[in-house]
């Protein structure tokens, strides 16, 4: 059986989260940086807290790139901890699956509103520590997986 992990990427707002083939919540965590990078021994650590030993699992990242009005310093921080994040799955996992933020976001029928992410991920993960409005990239991690698991299963 597969467990599915998600990734909202990001320097200060990245989240990882994963569910198990039925859907079911397993884990919903921050993902760490230090300084302007992301601790990427951190982040293999989280992943494979999040899946059992010997188990099948699949990551489905969130294919981003900068914002039209970020500046050359931020985005280039950004674009860092990204190819960090995406480096680190890549090498836990041989089934990396990358997906724009349009094409899962149409397919879990949500809009870019983050309130409504959270609002989602909520109902369907009421496991989920989602409390506060800074969740909303583990809601979105979330999302991500159970995207990945409706769609690649």
């Amino acid at each position: 059986m597969t467990i599915w992990i998600g990734v909202d990427p990001g320097l200060r707002s990245g989240a990882i989260a994963a569910i198990d083939h039925n859907g079911g919540f397993i884990a919903a965590e921050d993902i760490e940086s230090v300084g302007d990078k992301i601790d990427a021994r951190s982040l293999k650590q989280l992943i494979l807290r999040m899946v059992p030993p010997g188990d099948d699992y699949a990551i489905c990242i969130e294919q981003v790139g900068v914002m039209p009005k970020q500046g050359l310093v931020s985005s280039g921080r950004f674009m860092r901890a990204f190819g960090s994040i995406c480096a680190v799955c890549e090498l836990c996992s041989e089934r990396v699956y990358y997906v724009i933020p349009q094409v899962w976001k149409k397919a879990m029928s949500l809009t870019s509103d983050k309130e409504q992410s959270l609002a989602a991920a909520r109902i369907a993960f009421p496991q989920a520590k989602l409390l506060l409005k800074k969740d909303h990239g583990k809601a979105e991690a979330l999302l991500i997986a159970e995207y990945a698991r409706r769609t690649f299963s």
